[in-house]
């Protein structure tokens, strides 16, 4: 019997794509699965029958026959930050050069929201998650959600925790930072951004006092401005800096898209970044070279991390039992325009 259309289209199995391609059907399967022991030829006649004859491959029924989703859950705090959506789309691309796909969530750096994202990853049965644990986010929870998948941190200070992780270089990053501006003559530099809690920035801050005492620079706390990661965030700790007598000269910004507010709040109080105030960001997202004047900036590679993380997890699968692996992805400073201005030190 026919529909109104026409003869119904007899659906393409897996055996029409193996005899297409002249292989067995255990072969085409293990080629779609990007199985190393199937040479690329073979892999490459495979998908070239999949093409040809519109085959749609069953991901539940691959799943359901090797124990895996094929699901990768990525779990940030918040996905307008640039360096986030950079991150991401490092993490996509390597996934999905090994025919992965990701589930992203984000959590708003809120721990009770953390815990739904990843109550729902689970119930997904994703084969992993990548995290970037919100503040004050424990060793135990961790160590419960590893029992059903394998865990990479976005944060390499959990060292009592055995899981793989990848981060930034906080400390020699500050330092340069930090230093850059020592040379360019100031004295009263402020530290703007991230939350109180967050283990990252306790670390750039502890790396910031440091390399202040270093110099024989007293730290002045009051220089230390916490607020959210946003733009909002680093213009209203201007706001507050400039208030203060003596205000600083310089900031040093817990992430670009604080240092981008820095510069608005300056520019609203009648000053110039690079030319009246000196402003050092972290991250060197995509925008920093593009701002007006360009930013100076600890460049982490934010993409390169999220393919790093990627790889951490796809050899975790591969190798249950692989020895953890802890990355500290090398940072260097980018010098642009917004610390151009040299100060003359009084005498």
């Amino acid at each position: 019997m026919t529909s109104s259309g026409g003869a119904r289209r007899q659906k393409v199995t897996l055996q029409h794509v193996a005899d297409a391609a002249k292989v067995s059907k255990a072969t085409a399967s293990l080629a779609l699965n990007n199985n190393s022991r199937i040479s690329a030829p073979t892999r490459q006649r495979v998908l070239e029958a999949v093409e040809a004859l519109g085959y749609v491959y069953n991901r539940h029924a691959a799943s359901l026959r090797t124990q895996r989703s094929f699901t990768i859950g990525l779990i940030i705090k918040d996905v307008s930050n640039p360096f986030n959506a950079e991150l991401t789309s490092g993490a996509e691309s390597q996934l999905a050069d090994h025919d992965y796909s990701l589930v992203l969530a984000t959590t708003d750096d809120d721990l009770g929201k953390q815990s739904r994202m990843v109550q729902t990853m689970l119930e997904r049965d994703v084969d992993g998650m990548i995290l970037s644990p919100a503040a004050r986010t424990t060793i135990e929870s961790m160590q419960r959600w590893m029992q059903y998948c394998p865990l990479v941190l976005l944060i390499p200070y959990y060292l009592e925790l055995a899981a793989d992780c990848v981060g930034m270089d906080d400390e020699q990053g500050t330092r340069r930072a930090v230093e850059h501006l020592i040379e360019r003559g100031h004295r009263r530099i402020a530290f703007v951004g991230g939350f109180a809690a967050q283990a990252t920035r306790q670390k750039r801050l502890e790396s910031y006092r440091d390399t202040l005492r270093r110099h024989h620079i007293a730290y002045d706390p009051a220089l230390c401005i916490a607020s959210p990661v946003t733009r909002r965030g680093g213009y209203d700790a201007i706001d507050q800096l400039l208030s203060m007598s003596p205000p600083p000269s310089a900031a040093y910004c817990y992430s670009d898209v604080n240092a981008f507010g820095v510069m608005l709040g300056l520019r609203a109080a009648g000053l110039e970044a690079g030319e009246d105030f000196a402003v050092i960001g972290f991250d060197d997202v995509p925008e920093a070279s593009l701002w007006h004047p360009s930013l100076t900036t600890v460049s982490a590679d934010p993409r390169g991390l999220g393919e790093e993380a990627a790889q951490l997890m796809l050899r975790r699968i591969a190798r249950p039992d692989a020895p953890m692996k802890r990355v500290i992805m090398p940072s260097r400073l980018i010098v642009r325009d917004s610390t151009a201005a040299l100060v003359k030190v009084p005498r």
